[in-house]
């Protein structure tokens, strides 16, 4: 076996035992998710994904571990922006909480079959046209000025999401959560309830967050073991890490600021590629892109923090 075969192997196997670790012995169906409940469940999943980086150092070159890491640090980042979004949809259709973890695990589980289609095809499509580079570093650096600039996750209003309009046309939808099922049945006849609609726009809002954290990841790295490994990392570690920073992720008000420059810093990156390589080569390229995400996500967090106990004194 190769040793990529090798470490799609270990990344399968511990990809397994982790979701019936996390869903058998850490959940309960229709039960509400202490902090503490959350920290080992964020914890777990964290050392998990630290844990495979140190086993593509002794399976894999330390280039290829370095990228793996800094693309799972840029999808954690914005998967802690996102979260914002996640909130605003539960309370605008009024979710109970004893419902969140069922609702945020099929949801997430439906996202990551629709990310590695995408990332399949989109990696495809690089190593085909390699100028499609160009296209994700201009996106994102658009991307990067516009998130800088404003907050667009105050501005989603999920009533007004075109899913869920899509969805109300097209399907016959009940307006209560059907006491925890999916489809519940009036006069004999098939309903959706709301939760079947929060799943539905919780997957379909993931893979808008796509558009942007996918084309940053392919900025780091084109290998596919890379992109697909710490995506699903980062998104099965979506579920707990909402638990645990929903009652202060607006504290981190400054980290969206921090995800903008990084996103811009990446897309010119990718706009620049060949009058980088004169200069720098790729190892380096990789640390410094790492040490990037670093700096800019671990100082937008930090200065919010201190802006936010500068303002309660």
């Amino acid at each position: 076996m190769s040793p990529h075969q090798i470490v799609y192997l270990v990344f399968g196997l511990a990809l397994i035992l982790a979701l019936v670790f996390d869903l058998g012995l850490l959940s309960k169906k229709s039960s509400i998710v202490t902090i503490k409940q959350a920290l080992i469940q964020t914890l777990f999943w964290v050392l998990l994904a630290f844990g495979f980086f140190a086993f593509l150092l002794f399976e894999e070159s330390h280039k290829f571990a370095l990228e793996y890491l800094s693309a799972y640090l840029m999808e954690w980042s914005l998967s802690i922006d996102n979260i914002f979004v996640f909130i605003l949809i539960f309370n605008a259709f009024s979710i109970k909480e004893k419902y969140y973890g069922r609702v945020l695990l099929i949801g997430i589980l439906m996202a990551i079959v629709f990310r590695i289609i995408f990332i399949t095809v989109g990696v495809a499509l690089v190593e085909e046209f390699h100028w499609i580079l160009y296209l994700f570093g201009a996106f994102l650096l658009y991307t990067g000025i516009k998130m800088f600039k404003q907050d667009e996750e105050k501005e989603f209003d999920p009533h007004q999401n075109k899913v869920y309009r899509f969805l109300n046309k097209i399907l016959p939808l009940n307006p209560t959560d059907g006491n925890g099922r999916f489809i519940v049945y009036v006069n004999k006849k098939p309903q959706y309830s709301i939760l079947f609609v929060v799943v539905v726009i919780l997957a379909s809002i993931d893979l808008v967050f796509a558009l942007d954290s996918i084309p940053a990841v392919m900025g780091i790295s084109q290998d596919r073991l890379v992109i697909y490994t710490s995506n699903i990392f980062a998104v099965l570690g979506l579920r707990s890490l909402f638990f645990l920073l929903r009652g202060a992720v607006n504290k981190f008000k400054y980290l969206q600021h921090g995800i903008a420059i990084v996103l811009v810093v990446i897309g010119l990156k990718m706009l620049a590629e060949k009058f980088i390589d004169q200069f720098i080569t790729k190892n380096e390229q990789v640390v410094y892109s790492l040490l990037a995400i670093l700096i800019c996500i671990g100082g937008a967090v930090a200065y919010s923090i201190i802006d936010t106990r500068k303002n309660k004194k």
